[in-house]
């Protein structure tokens, strides 16, 4: 037992003995290899340039354009109502079609309105012959005071008879003239018989598109009836609301042409673009500016009108009315891509001459196409970075290349308007 103590402790012993050697080495090879590192390591240097592609902002005379919800309405909107009472026997026209001024379109149950025209002219015919009948009394009166003028001055009569003959003559003179008022009472009759007769035939009083029907033959209907409507599409308005210093903008335009809103038509000319996305190929003009501003929108209500041949604008349809309201001189532009909105503010990227990016902010104005109109914050030649945006910072060194130039003119064709 004595032997196992003894050999028990010197293995723990020289455990020990081994545990501080080990732990020795352990410290020299990591002090040899700590000052290996610390003899070969290389100073940091500066981080390389980033390439970059700038545009360099020149002044150009940029066209701002604006643009609005417009609706289309009939140039023309008539609704087809009869002027006379009765029932609708038949229907003219088909749904749809053009039609023309003065076309039937629906025709009323003729026979009493007939037959109204023919007691007219039995009693027209009457009064003619009350006419003539007048007319003979006048003659027979006139013979009787020209037979008996010489006999009362002879005294051979007696004066009281050639008066009754004067005083019979003048009662045949007023029956006459009342004959013949009642000709002309009796030619009104029949005149207004034969209008009636005609307003049984309901005819459309433009030409355009007829709408749907809204009675069916076999309904009686009044003056109060609304049979149809009847638009003109050729030309067709478009109807939209600018703002005030759209509309200011639009006067100015036109006075500095010579002209007025509605008289120079060719001062504001109007592009229409549909719900499709495509720009209808007829330029419209400015037909109707409202009397005044509405006080709650602060807008002004305009038509404008556009042909239309072969009718292919509907009323009801909506499209955006674009015109350009001003002229920009010596406007500067930047692209979209190249603007960051941080908090509210504008910021673009800008390559200095000393090779590094410096972060600018800039005002914007109108959007042009691709670009922004620049207000204030960039001078004409300043390179704007437009790529490798989120790997910048304020004083990163730069390698910027050249992209091509803005074209104003182009990017104007495209605008998206205010």
């Amino acid at each position: 037992m004595r032997e196992q103590q003894e050999y028990s402790a010197a293995t723990i012993a020289l455990d020990r003995v081994i545990g501080v050697c080990v732990t020795g080495v352990l410290l020299v090879a990591t002090g040899v290899l700590s000052g290996c590192g610390k003899k070969n390591a290389a100073p940091a240097g500066p981080p390389p340039a980033m390439p970059v592609t700038v545009v360099e902002v020149k002044p150009s005379d940029v066209p701002l354009t604006g643009e609005w919800v417009g609706t289309l309405d009939g140039y023309v909107n008539a609704q087809i109502q009869p002027q006379a009472s009765g029932y609708l026997v038949k229907q003219d026209y088909r749904e749809g079609d053009q039609v023309s001024k003065g076309q039937v379109l629906f025709e009323i149950d003729p026979r009493p309105f007939q037959a109204a025209l023919d007691q007219a002219k039995g009693q027209l015919e009457q009064a003619k012959g009350q006419v003539l009948q007048a007319q003979a009394q006048l003659g027979l009166a006139q013979i009787n005071v020209t037979r008996d003028t010489p006999l009362a001055h002879a005294r051979a009569i007696s004066q009281s008879q050639l008066d009754n003959d004067v005083q019979q003559k003048a009662q045949s003179e007023a029956a006459v003239v009342s004959a013949q008022a009642s000709v002309v009472a009796a030619e009104a009759a029949v005149a207004n018989a034969k209008l009636n007769l005609g307003f049984t035939q309901v005819r459309s009083l433009i030409s355009g598109v007829a709408g749907q029907a809204t009675t069916q033959v076999g309904n009686l209907v009044n003056t109060q009836s609304v049979l149809t409507s009847v638009s003109q599409l050729n030309p067709i308005k478009a109807y939209f609301s600018i703002s005030d210093s759209e509309y200011l903008a639009l006067v100015q335009r036109t006075h500095r042409a010579g002209g007025d809103l509605l008289k120079n038509a060719d001062a504001v000319p109007l592009t229409l673009t549909l719900s499709n996305g495509e720009a209808f190929p007829q330029k419209g003009h400015i037909a109707f500016v409202d009397r005044q501003m509405n006080a709650q929108t602060g807008a002004i209500r305009i038509a404008a009108a556009f042909p239309n041949p072969n009718n292919i604008l509907r009323p009801g349809q909506f499209g955006r009315v674009k015109a350009d309201t001003e002229l920009r001189h010596d406007a500067l532009l930047i692209p979209q891509v190249a603007v960051q909105d941080l908090q509210g503010l504008h910021q673009v990227y800008v390559a200095g001459a000393d090779g590094k990016a410096h972060l600018t902010t800039v005002e914007l104005g109108a959007q042009i196409g691709t670009d922004w109109l620049v207000e204030s914050g960039i001078a004409p030649g300043a390179l704007v970075i437009t790529d490798n945006l989120q790997k910048l910072g304020e004083g990163a060194p730069v390698k910027p290349h050249q992209a091509p130039a803005v074209s104003p003119t182009a990017q104007a064709n495209n605008s998206v308007g205010r």
